[in-house]
């Protein structure tokens, strides 16, 4: 396992981190609390020691997993995120910050996460979506500032709303932030042009998450799949999307003459490849997955040729919620 910086922080993070949305049973069928207890255990005995979760992961279920895990652990970097107050993901512009993000209700949802942690502080605390507007607001940067100077929290961060990578900056330029998260992957190329390039430059921290666009780029998905029910999946690839997924996957194949079990190694790599770019959290709720996610870290970056001909692949769609 290989380490980066992250960003300005000092914090030193495994390039393939641990996405713990999965093994919070929220929306994601299928996961057991032993096997995912089995795969975070062995996460951190190959080398991996940035862990992301949510309150919002099963109402906290992800977050006590962690700390069933890793009680007395020192070693480890864990970042967590407070939800949307009125639990909505997508917010557009001009929306008042107290009906997300009221001081009050961030501070008692850090106040929860660390009872469910049962850590005095979080390394990482993220606001778990994000409009541009609030940057300016006193009450939103009073809320950071209190978070910071109470201990509980040492660096915060924003995890951008889905495929808007720019809607950011101006959260940056306030110097409050230190990291975001976002959507980055063969098909969601979009960070590259805003995003990554000021982060460079202004040392933000960045999480890469949803490597594999929800499993499109594993290959493993294709016009047959069938997902539980109660699975999200059945939202993010409804009507004829797994059919459009299976076209473009198949056209990275013969565009790289690999074969589709590569693929997944592959993704992960491209994400890893950019400079900007300090962990990359994909799911890992068995020790299977764990294996494999960590071994593209050993891999290291891929060839430019490799990265020029996966660069023609981008894709710019919204397969989520509006």
């Amino acid at each position: 396992m290989r380490y980066r910086p992250f960003g300005k922080t000092g914090l030193q993070v495994s390039e393939v981190g641990y996405g713990a949305w999965g093994i919070g049973k929220a929306l994601w069928v299928g996961a057991e609390d032993e096997e995912s207890l089995r795969s975070l255990r062995v996460a951190r005995g190959a080398g991996v020691n940035f862990f992301d979760s949510a309150l919002a992961y099963g109402e906290g279920h992800s977050e006590r997993l962690i700390a069933q895990c890793f009680a007395d652990a020192k070693d480890i970097v864990i970042a967590s995120k407070v939800p949307p107050k009125d639990r909505k993901w997508s917010v557009g512009p001009g929306a008042p910050l107290g009906n997300t993000f009221p001081k009050k209700y961030v501070l008692d949802c850090l106040d929860q996460s660390l009872k469910n942690l049962n850590r005095d502080s979080i390394d990482v605390y993220q606001f778990h979506t994000w409009i541009d507007d609030w940057a300016g607001d006193p009450e939103w940067q009073e809320t950071v500032r209190e978070m910071k100077s109470s201990g509980k929290v040492r660096f915060v961060g924003i995890s951008i709303q889905n495929h808007q990578p720019a809607n950011v900056l101006k959260a940056l330029d306030s110097g409050l932030i230190e990291s975001v998260q976002v959507i980055y992957n063969t098909f969601d190329q979009s960070p590259e042009d805003q995003l990554f390039p000021h982060c460079q430059k202004n040392g933000i921290g960045v999480i890469v998450r949803v490597p594999f666009d929800e499993g499109s780029l594993t290959g493993k998905i294709g016009p047959d799949t069938q997902f539980p029910e109660g699975d999200f999946r059945n939202i993010y690839f409804a009507g004829e999307r797994k059919k459009e997924v299976w076209g473009h996957v198949q056209a990275i194949v013969r565009d790289l003459g690999i074969s589709i079990e590569q693929l997944p190694e592959i993704a992960l790599r491209f994400c890893l490849s950019h400079p900007a770019v300090s962990t990359v959290i994909p799911g890992m709720r068995n020790t299977r997955h764990v294996a494999a996610n960590t071994a593209a870290s050993d891999a290291g970056p891929l060839p430019p040729q490799v990265l020029a001909r996966l660069r023609r692949h981008r894709w710019v769609r919204n397969y989520y919620w509006t």
